[in-house]
């Protein structure tokens, strides 16, 4: 059944007072201050005139000159009951809400503004009947609730409001002393239906009581939480001192520690101080921060091996085929390891030297390390030192400060377990300094055998010995390493593989490893030779393997792919299938010129990447004198070609140049590969070579390649890499190798491919190299085949003539 209303409406015209922060009922008395000027002119119209206010609140708290349209459109007709004046000067109002009013407009008169609006009020017959009754029951109960949660609210409102009998006043009373938002309190009273009222009061209250029961439940946990510390620490301090009258004050963590502590092998002074560190610890109260700084000191020097090592393998033919089997090539690493195993043998005290590798990234530095410590059967820890800046990072950081911890080299010796371990420093070169200290510095008295036994790392605190530590460094180059430091450690360098070497670590190591790791067997997949010659030649261009064994693993997975999708039992690749898995080929193939050029001269470079092709190239233009260099060269090749300028001018009349070439023409000496930087002296006789055939006119031969220093004087010097670069002419088709007279003791040292397939012509002067190289022209060949004919004729003449003066002789 539909409840039944009462409704009553009259048009007013009142003066407008503004709330701000609050919002009036009918027949609810409020206290306000009244807080702009057009508010107050309201008020005291009102007040003279004994007449009616239309009550409305501001949409934003602290709005104190709102306009009309920041007011809401519903307001409260009201009586002043009384105005008192406060001493500051405001006034502040008490008044009592008649009924709800709908605002249509707001006009402005002289001092304060008028709103024109229907007074509205809508009664219930009856509360409303079982509804009314039912709803009033459930707000009640929500306030309960809610009064019980917020002490703020008191007990005489709840009992105020359960003698109120009717809908729509229980539900302003209660949104006016109750609701704390001014936003809620609105909401209610634009609810002129008086069942809508109660119901959205009902659902505010609601929430309210959800949002205080959760704060309540936050507030028990935090309360519980404290009370329980509070419990603890009180029980604790009893337990405290109950030990203490006891005589009993070594707890189960302290007598724990002290227990490893002295089974733990390690030097007397150590293990005493651990001991009074654990004491001092025990007496510290529960939680002290200081505390677990002493126990996590304690847990670290315990984990170090103090006396704990492994016994070295002295079976040198042991110890060679495991290094064998490792590794290919690196026979000057594999001789100075076996070298220190019969040492080590003979004179067990020996210390141990520290070795630094030098060479090329990929040529195996880090792998081998590894494969010395498998072969002396010693522990292997790896210590990466690129980018390390800080000293803190080999000595460690002071105990007291915060997340301290010890230095590389302890905690490299902590992860070994024993205290021989080889350790490996990696990147040596790559150390940098800041302003926190030179980790380099930190590292000399690693590094060095008379003063590691004791060396002291600042979170230890005690000395330790690292004298019986295998120390291996590894750099790309001389450069990075500090001079003291390099100073330290025995130099073993570490060149680049050469073709032979690579097919070999291939065949042996790359292959078998990438079939391992990708799931092939031999019956399933197969790489011919051929095709590791074509990976090799034009695929990569290293000074190691790692690209090498990359392109590998590419064709094992192209193998692995082909196997599943096509059903196949193997998979051969031959050199004719590397295009088809690897692509077009990345690299050229260099080889030398088709025919024998002026002025063009096959040089030979050492690279980071190996032997390389250096071809230099010399024009000759009618000029002023000029000498341009082009082709990224360095500073030394530039005095390099500055010395054969002045080289060719002394011989300038030896081999039939102007004498004053150097002033009549301009010279241009290029190498080929601008986009690659390039330096040393080992182009100087190249360059003089070059030049001399441009000046001459005379062709170099094609299939010739040279390199040396040259002086001056016209000596041809010696020249490093000779290796690598012998087997860069060897690739290239190159037949004849003209190299310094002083490096025929390095012929030894190269490939023996390169060393059956080449000829190598000693120089030990420019004209050495000259009368190998240069190729008579086309005007001299002329005249001595002319020559030759005519030298028959001449002699016949020549002979024919004498006998003529002969007989005339005789007959005279």
């Amino acid at each position: 059944m539909m409840p039944e209303y009462i409704e009553k409406a009259e048009n007013l015209s009142l003066p407008v007072v503004m709330l701000e922060g609050t919002v009036a009922f009918p027949s609810v008395k409020i206290s306000f201050e009244v807080v702009d000027e057009n508010s107050l002119a309201a008020a005291k119209a009102a007040a003279d005139t004994n007449s009616f206010v239309l009550l409305v609140a501001a949409k934003e708290i602290g709005n104190t000159e709102a306009a009309p349209e920041d007011l809401y459109k519903i307001g409260t007709v009201a009586k002043i009951k009384q105005s008192l004046k406060t001493p500051d000067g405001t006034l502040r109002l008490i008044v009592e809400g008649y009924s709800r009013a709908s605002i249509l407009q707001y006009r402005q008169t002289d001092d304060y503004y008028v709103a024109d609006a229907i007074c509205k009020t809508v009664v219930l017959k009856d509360n409303g009947g079982v509804k009314g009754e039912a709803l009033m029951r459930e707000a009640i109960s929500a306030l309960e609730e809610v009064v019980h949660f917020l002490p703020a609210v008191s007990q005489d409102i709840l009992l105020a409001a359960k003698g109120i009998y009717n809908v729509g006043l229980l539900a302003d009373f209660i949104a006016s002393n109750v609701l704390i938002k001014h936003d809620d309190k609105q909401m209610v009273l634009e609810c002129f239906d008086p069942f809508t009222r109660l119901e959205t009061l009902l659902m505010l209250l609601e929430k309210e009581a959800v949002i205080l029961r959760c704060e309540s439940d936050i507030q028990r946990q935090v309360r519980e939480r404290l009370n329980k510390n509070q419990k603890d620490f009180y029980l604790r301090e009893q337990i405290k001192v109950i030990q203490e009258e006891l005589g009993d004050d070594a707890d189960s963590e302290e007598k724990e520690y002290k227990s490893r502590i002295v089974k733990t092998k390690m030097p007397s002074e150590v293990k005493e101080k651990l001991l009074k560190e654990n004491e001092k610890a025990a007496k510290m109260p529960f939680g002290s921060a200081e505390a677990n700084v002493i126990r996590n000191h304690i847990d670290i020097c315990l984990e170090l091996p103090w006396e704990k090592k492994t016994n070295d393998r002295v079976d040198i033919a042991k110890a060679k085929k495991i290094l064998d089997a490792d590794h290919d090539g690196l026979e000057k690493v594999k001789e100075r390891i076996l070298e220190f195993l019969a040492v080590k043998q003979l004179a067990p005290d020996l210390k141990n030297q520290i070795l630094c590798l030098v060479g090329p990234p990929g040529v195996g530095k880090t792998s081998i390390a590894s494969s010395i410590a498998h072969a002396m059967n010693r522990k292997y820890v790896r210590v990466s030192l690129g980018g390390v800046r800080d000293e803190a990072d080999i000595r460690g950081h002071r105990k007291t400060y915060v997340a301290s911890m010890p230095g590389r080299i302890m905690t490299a010796m902590s992860r070994a377990g024993v205290n021989n371990p080889l350790i490996l420093l990696d990147e040596i070169d790559k150390l940098t300094r800041d302003a926190h200290g030179d980790p380099s510095s930190a590292l000399l008295e690693v590094l060095d055998a008379e003063q590691n036994k004791s060396f002291r790392d600042h979170f230890i605190e005690f000395p330790f010995d690292l004298s019986d530590c295998l120390f291996i460094a590894t750099a790309n180059s001389y450069e990075g390493i500090p001079r003291p430091l390099l100073d330290r450690m025995e130099v073993i360098e570490l060149k680049i593989y050469t073709k032979r070497e690579k097919l070999e670590i291939a065949k042996n190591h790359l292959i078998p490893k990438q079939m391992k790791r990708h799931g092939l067997t031999k019956r399933s997949f197969k790489i011919t030779d051929d095709a590791l010659v074509e990976i090799v030649d034009f695929y990569t261009r290293e000074a190691g393997v790692r690209n090498l064994e990359r392109e590998i693993a590419s064709l094992c997975r192209k193998a692995a792919k082909a196997l599943v999708e096509t059903e196949k039992k193997s998979v051969t690749v031959t050199s004719k299938d590397v295009e088809k898995y690897l692509g077009v080929r990345k690299l050229l193939p260099e080889r030398i010129s088709d025919e024998n050029e002026v002025g063009a001269v096959n040089g030979l470079a050492y690279t980071e990447l190996g032997g390389d092709m250096l071809k230099i190239e010399v024009a000759i233009l009618d000029g002023t004198g000029k000498i341009e260099t082009t082709g990224s060269l360095g500073d030394v090749m530039q005095e390099s070609a500055k010395i054969a300028v002045s080289l060719v001018r002394s011989l300038a009349a030896e081999y039939g140049i102007p004498t004053d070439f150097y002033k009549t023409k301009d010279i241009h000496i290029h190498a080929p590969q601008g986009a690659v930087p390039k330096d040393g002296p080992s182009a100087g006789v190249t360059m003089t070579t070059a030049l001399v055939s441009a000046l001459t006119g005379r062709p170099v031969r094609r299939d010739i390649a040279m390199t040396g220093e040259i002086s001056l004087r016209g000596n041809v010097l010696a020249i490093g890499g000779l290796k690598e670069k012998t087997m860069a002419a060897y690739t290239a088709g190159v037949k004849k190798v003209l190299i310094p007279e002083a490096n025929m003791r390095d012929l030894a040292e190269i490939d023996p491919l390169a060393r059956e397939n080449l000829v190598f012509v000693p120089c030990r002067k420019i004209s050495d190299v000259l009368s190998e190289a240069l190729l008579p022209t086309t005007e001299t060949k002329a005249r001595e085949t002319l020559t030759a004919e005519k030298l028959p004729q001449i002699s016949n003449e020549i002979h024919t003539n004498s006998i003529t003066a002969n007989l005339s002789t005789k007959g005279r």
